[in-house]
């Protein structure tokens, strides 16, 4: 059996709104954590305690991905502004 080999090169990863984009979702995840909070009661009874807590989670989440798409970002132009030779992945 023949190894596969591509027979093209990959395409250049999309770029595209990340900080916004993460902001975005962090919000949406912190917005359905309050929106369920004054559900606490029926949550407990059920068992569905742990949609609360996954709620938060992806909001703390996203605040520390709020912090690494930002610094990225800062990265890469500051690399697109010290010159055409830096490479932004890299640094």
């Amino acid at each position: 059996m023949a190894k596969w080999t591509p027979k093209h090169e990959a395409p250049e990863p999309l770029e595209g709104p990340v900080v916004a984009t993460i902001t975005g979702g962090t919000i949406l995840w912190f917005v359905l954590f309050l929106v369920q909070l004054p559900f606490y009661g029926w949550f407990d009874d059920h068992g569905h305690l742990w949609w609360l807590g996954t709620c938060l989670a992806g909001a703390g989440l996203g605040l520390i991905g709020i912090w690494y798409v930002r610094k990225r970002d800062a990265a890469i132009k500051r690399a697109l502004a010290a010159g055409p030779s830096a490479d932004p992945v890299t640094e």
